[in-house]
C-alpha cells in the first residue's frame, strides 16, 4: 500500500495538493496557507469546515476560509490575524508533505505545516512549526486550530480525581461563555461542546489536560485528536492546551503548546496525531466511555 499524491483543483482553487490512502483523503491548498481545507473518508462529506471565503486569493485582510490552520498564542490582535493568503511553497518527499509560509510580513514568523498520512490506517500526523526570523526574540506558542463542519458536538474528557485536596486541571472561560447554554454538557467524565447552526451566540472553553486527547462526533463519523502535555511548561490562556470554540454551524477542535520563548532563527514545533473512523456515539458518559475506549486503544 502506498499514499496516492495528485495535484488537484479545489473549491476554486486551482493548485492543491491530495494525499489519500485507501480509506481516506486530505487536500492541502498551496493557492494560499499553510492550511489542510479537506479530511475525510473517500466520497465522504468534507469534516472539515468551508466558509465562503474558499477560493479567494491575495488582500490584506484575513479571512476564514476554513479546514485547519496554524496560529501563534496568546490571540491578539493584529499578530495572530496576519492574512496568509498568498502562495505558499510545497514539497513532496513520497512520504511527508512540506507547506512553507513566506515569513509573515507583520510579525517576523514563518510558518510551516508537514503532513504525514499513514499508507495502511486512517491516522495522519501533523507537526506545525513556527521559525522567528525577527532580529529579537518573541514569547509565543504553537496552536493548531480544526474548523470542524457541523452540526456536531466535541467531546473532551475529564481529568480522572487523584486526590480530593488538590485541583486536577485548570479552565478557562472567554467573557461570552455562557455554561447555562444548551450546546453545553458537563458530565462527570466528558465536557461536550455542540454546534448548534440556528445559534447566533458563541461559545469557548480552555482546559490544560494531561490526557492528550479530544475528539469530534458527527454523523457516525469520528474525529479523535492527540497532542502532548508537557507539565514543566507553561501555556497561554490561564493554561490551557485544548480549547474549543463555536459559533453557528462550526466548532473549533484547537490544540496549544507551550509558550516559548523563541530566539531569531529559533523554531518550536507541536505535533498531532489525527484518526478517522466510523461510530456511533451516545451522549452519556457511559455511552461515551464505551465507544471511545475501544477507538483509544485503537489509536494510542
Amino acid at each position: 500500500m502506498t499514499v496516492q499524491m495528485k495535484s488537484v483543483s479545489y473549491s476554486g482553487w486551482p493548485r492543491c495538493i491530495r494525499l489519500a490512502n485507501q480509506n481516506i483523503e486530505l487536500i492541502a491548498t498551496t493557492d494560499v496557507g499553510p492550511r489542510i481545507i479537506r479530511l475525510g473518508f473517500i466520497g465522504s462529506p468534507n469534516l472539515f469546515k468551508e466558509f465562503a471565503e474558499v477560493g479567494q486569493t491575495g488582500g490584506d485582510v484575513w479571512r476564514n476560509y476554513g479546514g485547519h490552520r496554524l496560529w501563534h498564542a496568546p490571540e491578539v490582535m493584529p499578530r495572530t490575524y496576519a492574512p496568509d493568503n498568498s502562495p505558499i511553497q510545497h514539497q513532496w518527499d513520497g512520504a511527508a508533505l512540506q507547506l512553507n509560509q513566506p515569513t509573515e510580513t507583520a510579525t517576523g514568523i514563518q510558518k510551516q505545516i508537514e503532513v504525514r498520512l499513514d499508507a495502511r490506517s486512517n491516522s495522519v500526523t501533523v507537526k506545525h512549526r513556527l521559525t522567528n526570523k525577527n532580529p529579537w526574540p518573541v514569547e509565543l506558542a504553537p496552536w493548531a486550530l480544526s474548523v470542524m463542519q457541523g452540526p456536531g458536538r466535541a467531546i473532551l474528557p475529564q481529568e480522572p480525581p487523584a486526590n480530593d485536596l488538590l485541583p486536577v486541571r485548570p479552565a478557562a472561560f472567554w467573557g461570552y461563555t455562557n455554561m447555562a447554554d444548551p450546546r453545553w454538557k458537563w458530565g462527570a467524565k466528558f465536557i461536550q461542546l455542540a454546534s448548534d447552526p440556528a445559534a447566533t451566540t458563541a461559545q469557548k472553553f480552555g482546559v490544560g489536560t494531561k490526557l492528550g486527547w479530544a475528539a469530534y462526533h458527527r454523523d457516525g463519523q469520528v474525529f479523535i485528536k492527540r497532542f502532548p502535555f508537557d507539565s514543566a511548561a507553561a501555556y497561554p490562556d490561564f493554561g490551557c492546551n485544548l480549547e474549543c470554540y463555536t459559533n453557528g454551524d462550526m466548532l473549533e477542535v484547537e490544540s496549544v503548546g507551550p509558550l516559548t520563548k523563541l530566539a531569531p532563527n529559533a523554531t518550536v514545533d507541536h505535533v498531532e496525531r489525527w484518526f478517522l473512523c466510523k461510530a456511533k456515539i451516545g451522549e452519556s458518559d457511559h455511552e461515551i466511555e464505551q465507544a471511545m475506549a475501544p477507538l483509544l486503544r485503537q489509536f494510542p
